[in-house]
């Protein structure tokens, strides 16, 4: 029956880098159902954020950008010989279990009531579209921000039904001006609320003792590092990260 599976030697185009995308599913039912604090709560941030680790320890990816319910994985090296089926199945599944497993560590099994998961999609990139591309997710993490803020800013004194009305067809200039009134200052939330979070690898000397010799010694490891103070995503800062060519 191996020539059912059509689908199972499709693989990602050669000479590229590859994104996988990974968004959660029905988080918004999740998010209520656990009484996350609106519009950022930090424990659902750390859980994706831990996720994030976990797939960098077990995948090696270049790079993740991660914000809301969404992951970004930045690959140049793909596990699975790049084949697409693979990837999207177990990205998913891996990222899915990971974030459960955060959950657990502050909720109890009875409060989460149906089962967590997420999408995944393989996206190949050139390299001359790499950083338009992680423009493109850091903007939409800045509309999230401003709309979040909105609607939930209003919700404090207004229904859902007139607060969705009230904002509908606002430019982003006139929702800043309406957040300003009622004491809300985007420029001074934080950072990571704005801009989202980066996972990534750099280099780091260790200072160590070697019994043999007697002496101080240092070497070289790889550590993981967490930024939620990003920049707007350019040039300049991809050239930091570690991998990317």
């Amino acid at each position: 029956m191996k020539e059912c599976e059509i689908y199972s030697k499709i693989r990602t185009p050669c000479g590229c880098k590859i994104v996988a995308r990974l968004d959660g599913r029905g988080f918004h039912r999740l998010t209520k159902e656990l009484d996350f604090k609106r519009p950022y709560d930090p424990f659902f941030a750390n859980c994706m954020v831990e996720t994030s680790i976990n797939l960098m320890k077990e995948f090696s990816p270049i790079f993740i950008y991660t914000f809301s319910d969404e992951i970004n994985i930045l690959f140049e090296k793909l596990p699975f010989n790049g084949r697409i089926e693979k990837l999207n199945s177990i990205l998913a599944s891996f990222t899915g279990t990971s974030f459960i497993l955060c959950l657990l560590k502050k909720f109890k099994r009875d409060n989460i009531r149906k089962p967590i998961s997420f999408d995944s999609r393989i996206i190949p990139i050139g390299d001359h579209l790499l950083i338009e591309y992680f423009r493109a997710r850091q903007d939409e993490a800045w509309r999230n921000c401003l709309n979040s803020y909105a609607y939930w800013t209003l919700r404090e004194t207004m229904d859902k039904r007139t607060v969705t009305e009230k904002l509908k067809g606002l430019k982003s200039s006139a929702i800043h001006e309406l957040l300003f009134e009622r004491g809300v200052n985007l420029a001074k939330v934080p950072t990571w609320h704005r801009r989202g979070i980066g996972v990534y690898k750099r280099t780091v000397t260790i200072k160590g003792y070697d019994p043999r010799y007697k002496k101080e010694v240092k070497s070289e490891r790889k550590k993981i590092i967490v930024d939620k103070k990003l920049p707007l995503f350019n040039e300049d800062f991809f050239k930091t990260i570690e991998g990317i060519k």
